[in-house]
């Protein structure tokens, strides 16, 4: 999932896929930071690719922070 959210960043900011990498890592771990314990655990399933859903959200996020468009 993270590879996917990359790319969706990525694509969406114009961000080169580094630069991308860097901007999930800072959205997850900001979103792990502020959310009860059981959802930033459900953050890591997600991510890891044990879930699904979340990467639409932390992509449109991430998009809107950086000016990219949102679907």
């Amino acid at each position: 999932m993270m590879d996917e959210l990359v790319k969706r960043v990525s694509e969406k900011t114009g961000l080169s896929e580094e630069q991308a990498q860097s901007a999930a890592e800072a959205v997850v771990g900001f979103l792990k930071e502020r959310m009860p314990e059981p959802v930033a655990g459900q953050i890591d399933s997600y991510v890891s690719g044990e879930g699904g859903g979340i990467t639409d959200s932390i992509s449109g996020l991430a998009g809107g922070m950086f000016g990219g468009s949102k679907e």
